[in-house]
């Protein structure tokens, strides 16, 4: 193997440096594990040292050569080459070198790996690219390593964190903007790392929900990454297109629109073809892809703030395991995604069928399909509903009775162009439950503030410095001195 895949001299100095001073395996044990060694008598040596400290016994000399001899393994010229390399007090950099040599040759396995199931196994490449991805991910991985923070380091980083929300004039929103202002109150935006859950039954509008958000950062010059399992790009765009022009979705589908709908439909469209907007429909994804997709476009496009999946059951697992399992990791796969690239993961949900036979079907975390390791890993769960959906199907099933009956019907029910909706909030690890009141515009498939001055509001406060002005702000009032 070639000797910039190892480093035996670094290897010595660093076990040697343990032996005469035992204390800082603490410290090195939690940073090297026994494979990042590349000689195998280095690794029986490091591996002693871990099952003393696992005994509670001294890590000397004497104790590590008593080890080695019950296990077979105790080679005295390797040990005497430890002993007499110079310990070293700063072992940081050696530490580095070390993990970086076991990362290259990590790499190498791969490498000899890719070829054995490409040329020798029956796979297929879609099977193939899958299993490198995941050992690739497993990789890097198992080559991080994290220290403590000591409260010196956590106070300083808070009051920084204080000062820049400070800066921001006291603003409610912290995370990325949701494009509704009572949601921002409640939730202050979704925020870097988080994983939002977004759930809903059908037709409540979850799809529709989240473009609303997209559609306010994209239109705001914020990068948002979209990953479509269920809907072709050509159908979230039309959405989108709809959303902004206020045109009715079903007449963009069949083009019926008269001269003024044409012109500020050209006008979107030359809006959305400078947005920061990457959508990957293809209809099967599993954690593996997803996280090589979005690494890949996160550091091509460092602008992207958020990314959603619609929606997680769709997902393909790994494996033959247990459906429950794969959720499981897909839900962890998604947290841990989120955290790494310091950005929210939006995951949409299906909510089981059972909570249709209670009374008040207003949804709870237990109706989230697989919910328990969903609900284990969300930082915010967010439920999409609207009374008038079951309104309807109920006065639906009461016209077919009738009809089976041979019972005259007359409906009583008014379909309305506007109806309520509530967000609710089930689950908010750093904030209050409760609920939020919007509006659905049915044939825009659009969602808006209830209240009516919350926009207005929301536009003093981002544009307008309200101490300086004079404005003052209460009970959805503004007040200002004239122009």
């Amino acid at each position: 193997m070639q000797e910039n895949l190892y480093n035996l001299a670094f290897e010595r100095s660093i076990l040697s440096s343990i032996v005469f001073e035992p204390s800082q395996f603490d410290e090195l044990g939690t940073q090297l594990k026994k494979d990042d060694f590349y000689l195998p008598a280095h690794q029986d040596i490091f591996n002693a040292m871990t099952l003393l400290l696992q005994k509670d016994q001294p890590i000397d000399e004497e104790f590590i050569k008593k080890e080695l001899i019950k296990m077979k393994k105790f080679d005295e010229s390797v040990m005497l080459e430890i002993l007499s390399a110079n310990p070293i007090s700063n072992t940081k950099a050696y530490v580095d070198e070390i993990k970086d040599k076991s990362l290259k040759r990590n790499l190498l396995t791969l490498t000899t790996e890719i070829k054995r199931v490409t040329v020798e196994e029956e796979l297929s490449s879609a099977e193939v690219i899958d299993i490198v991805e995941k050992k690739l991910y497993e990789i890097t991985q198992n080559n991080q390593t994290s220290d403590f923070k000591d409260s010196p380091k956590m106070t300083y980083d808070t009051m920084e964190y204080i000062k820049e929300m400070k800066s921001r004039g006291n603003s409610v929103l912290v995370g990325v903007d949701t494009g509704f202002h009572e949601l921002n109150k409640m939730t202050t935006g979704f925020g870097k790392g988080d994983l939002v859950i977004v759930a809903a039954r059908p037709a409540m509008g979850k799809t529709s929900f989240i473009l609303n958000t997209v559609n306010n950062l994209i239109t705001k010059g914020k990068g948002v990454a979209f990953f479509s399992l269920e809907m072709p790009a050509e159908q979230l765009m039309l959405r989108l297109l709809s959303i902004q022009t206020s045109i009715p979705l079903q007449k963009l589908r069949v083009g019926d629109m008269n001269d003024d709908q044409w012109n500020s439909l050209n006008g979107a469209i030359d809006r959305m073809n400078s947005a920061k907007l990457y959508v990957d429909d293809h209809g099967s994804i599993n954690i593996n892809q997803l996280r090589s997709k979005l690494r890949k476009l996160k550091n091509q496009h460092p602008e992207i703030e958020i990314a959603v999946i619609d929606y997680l059951q769709i997902m393909s697992g790994i494996g033959t395991q247990d459906r429950h399992l794969q959720v499981s990791e897909i839900s962890r796969g998604l947290k841990m995604l989120a955290r790494e690239l310091n950005m929210p993961i939006v995951a949409l949900s299906q909510l089981n069928r059972g909570l249709e036979s209670r009374n008040d079907k207003r949804p709870m975390l237990s109706d989230i399909r697989e919910s328990g390791s969903i609900e284990q890993d969300a930082d915010i769960i967010l439920f999409v509903y609207r009374d008038d959906v079951y309104l309807y199907k109920e006065e639906k099933e009461r016209e077919k009775a009738a009809k089976t009956e041979g019972k005259e019907f007359k409906s009583t029910y008014i379909e309305k162009e506007e109806e309520d909706a509530e967000i609710i909030i089930g689950k908010q690890r750093n904030g209050p439950t409760g609920h939020v009141k919007l509006v659905f515009q049915k044939k825009l498939t659009r969602f808006v503030d209830a209240t009516p001055y919350a926009k207005a509001i929301e536009t003093v406060y981002e544009n307008v410095d309200t101490r300086s002005a004079n404005i003052s702000i209460s009970n959805d009032t503004i007040s200002m001195p004239p122009l």
